[in-house]
């Protein structure tokens, strides 16, 4: 028996809206990179993206766990010697909360092109509203990710 592998024209994709409203952070990262790779469908292949597209709102409510958004720090670096930059979870949060959401993400996908190619159908925004109306996305229930509270 031969091993199936999809072709462009059977992948599917379908749209999901997670709110992250109360989620924390890596637990929801786990489950968006999760659709993201198409590890969900029974076609799931590791040298194709089969993977959905993602829309994450209220990416400024999202929750760190313990102490991590003073302690854990986010490093870029320009080229030049010297040119390290940190700052903490905390500071991204409250600068950049879509910048931080899709960071995690990242590094949850794979360090290669297919890894940017299934980044590019992530869609971060900080407030309650989209412009994918049109695209009519599924809620993506992630209960796991709830904080109890």
């Amino acid at each position: 028996m031969r091993t199936y592998s999809p072709k462009a024209s059977e992948i599917h994709r379908t749209w999901y809206v997670v709110d992250a409203d109360g989620l924390t952070l890596g637990r929801m990262a786990t489950e968006v990179a999760r659709v993201l790779r198409g590890k969900h469908k029974t076609m799931f292949t590791p040298h194709l993206d089969t993977g959905d597209h993602v829309i994450i709102i209220n990416a400024d409510k999202v929750v760190l766990t313990s102490n991590k958004a003073e302690t854990k720090r986010v490093y870029r670096h320009s080229g030049y010697p010297g040119g390290i930059k940190s700052a903490t979870y905390a500071e991204l949060l409250d600068r950049k909360p879509e910048d931080a959401v899709r960071r995690t993400v990242r590094g949850m996908l794979p360090k290669n092109r297919l890894g940017r190619q299934m980044l590019r159908k992530l869609k971060v925004y900080a407030g309650p509203t989209h412009p994918h109306a049109a695209q009519q996305p599924e809620p993506l229930e992630i209960d796991a990710a709830r904080t109890r509270s």
